[in-house]
């Protein structure tokens, strides 16, 4: 008999770090076949239920209270496992506090304001129906807000952006995973040094491209602004992108300004490049046409790479070709995987990188089908044989267990089914260095590529490594654990997409086109 136990402890908020090293420890003892550390939002209580949990205390369960829940093979084993993820969570807490001084931790805003008195920023962390009301706190004591809660509906954020534009300040977000202010990096960033161009995006791992491969090519970054998703959106109208982009042109330091978003509303994007300053900008608007966008000083990029190499030569320095050599790189490959096999089959962490994966293999392969589709009729569940490129990062993926920048091994048996598919001819990765993503993600994912990479008339991997040589994890020793495991590592995300679709298509010169 299958045992089901969870374990709620109250008024014992944490953080997603501490959450997934307990979910981690439970899940590895044996005999365990589930387990997950999380807070009792609504959302997880509901996943919880879906999977056979219904004690009465779960189902009471607030957004404060920690829950350890655990599927194991019998009573004992289940009862050991949540001993041992509320052992992990009392550690890692007790640690926290040597390290920050549990009696100067500040539990509110207000706190906070008084052990920092000279902080204008502050970071917004909480479920999404509570962020509203902080962010608003945070308004109201003259403060910037990253609003890296997602689930925020979008009526609050309307109203949070137009307050804030009121007062001259941002809110960067909801869901703004990535920001550079001042040097500092703030979520999901990289650590690039500091130059002559400036960053507004409403897309986190787009951002991150950027900044990454501007520090890549000889180049540095003012500040990179995060404006969340939805902002160049019809409803929000673009508020904080305006405020934001006159904000880092208005920067001295600024002499290159770059813009990188989804397509946005065409209304929004019309209003936006009619206020234009005098400094060359960069538009990367990933799948959308430049038809009627064109004016003086102004460049649209197909993709993220093209403008990081637009930005650092406008900058001063030598344009790069990432796309040199790719078609002898690949030619091999080409004749390794046998023709039967046509399918790419993409595992995305950063939902730009996917989305820019599905625009240059749709151009040059036909369809490609996705949990976040480009067109209608693109979506799950797709046909046999087909196409397929997944944002792991979604709310589908990420419920009950950490986001797979985080936590790497949420991958690893998504990378085997793909490789172990006939139809595969390329597994497709990004793997995402940086602040807040995890210290060595090469070391975990290497083991299952190998296993695809290295199998007779197999699948091949094709690996890009998003980051810096100043990221703790080191973009050079990633990279180099990933190609000894038999990977092919692209020198960008779009290249990446471009190698799949040559290997795919069986045409060497694709991976060196023009994205």
């Amino acid at each position: 008999m299958t045992a089901r136990l969870a374990r709620v402890r109250a008024d014992s908020y944490i953080d997603s770090v501490r959450l997934m090293s307990a979910t981690r420890t439970m899940g590895q003892r044996d005999g365990v076949e589930w387990a997950a550390a999380v807070m009792g939002t609504p959302a997880n209580v509901e996943i919880l239920s879906g999977r056979g949990f219904g004690d009465e205390t779960l189902r009471k369960a607030t957004a404060n209270d920690l829950v350890f829940a655990v599927i194991a093979d019998d009573d004992d084993e289940a009862t050991a496992a949540l001993d041992q993820g509320e052992s992990a969570v009392d550690a890692a807490s007790s640690q926290a506090a040597d390290a920050a001084g549990a009696a100067t931790r500040p539990l509110s805003l207000e706190e906070a304001t008084e052990a920092l008195p000279g902080a204008n920023v502050a970071i917004v962390s909480v479920p999404g129906e509570f962020a509203a009301l902080e962010t608003q706190k945070a308004i109201t004591a003259g403060m910037h807000v990253l609003l890296f809660s997602d689930n925020v509906p979008l009526e609050d954020e309307i109203a949070l952006k137009r307050r804030a534009a009121e007062l001259g300040l941002l809110v960067m977000g909801p869901g703004a995973g990535t920001a550079a202010i001042g040097g500092v990096g703030l979520g999901f960033a990289n650590a690039v040094r500091r130059g002559t161009v400036g960053v507004v995006a409403a897309a986190g791992t787009g951002a991150q491209e950027v900044m990454s491969l501007v520090d890549r090519w000889g180049g540095g970054i003012t500040d990179v602004i995060g404006v969340g998703g939805r902002d160049l959106s019809a409803p929000v109208g673009g508020v904080m992108a305006d405020l934001a982009l006159r904000s880092v042109t208005a920067d001295t330091r600024a002499e290159v300004v770059v813009l990188v978003s989804k397509p946005p509303a065409p209304e929004v994007a019309e209003a936006l490049f009619g206020r234009l300053g005098t400094k060359p900008v960069v538009a990367a608007m990933i799948g959308m046409e430049d038809e009627g966008l064109a004016r003086p000083g102004l460049r649209v990029a197909r993709t993220l790479d093209e403008a990081a190499a637009d930005a650092v030569e406008l900058a001063g320095s030598p344009r790069p070709d990432p796309g040199e050599g790719l078609s002898e790189a690949v030619a091999p490959t080409i004749d390794r995987v046998p023709p039967r096999r046509t399918a790419v089959r993409g595992l995305f962490t950063g939902g730009t990188l996917c989305y820019e994966a599905l625009v240059v293999l749709s151009s040059r392969l036909g369809p490609v089908y996705s949990n976040t589709p480009l067109r209608e009729g693109w979506g799950l569940p797709a046909p046999d044989g087909a196409h397929i490129c997944l944002d792991m990062g979604e709310e589908e993926y990420t419920r009950g267990r950490p986001h797979p920048m985080i936590d790497p091994e949420a991958r690893i048996e998504e990378i085997r089914r793909a490789g172990a598919d006939p139809d595969t001819a390329v597994v497709l990765l990004d793997v995402v260095l940086g602040y807040g993503a995890h210290p060595d993600p090469a070391a975990v994912l290497s083991l299952p590529c190998e296993e695809v990479a290295r199998r007779r008339d197999g699948a091949a991997v094709v690996a890009y490594v998003l980051g810096t040589d100043s990221d703790l994890q080191d973009v050079r020793r990633q990279r180099a654990q990933l190609a000894d495991a038999g990977c092919l590592v692209a020198p960008t995300a779009a290249r990446a997409a471009l190698m799949a679709a040559a290997i795919s298509a069986r045409r060497p010169d694709l991976a060196e086109e023009t994205p």
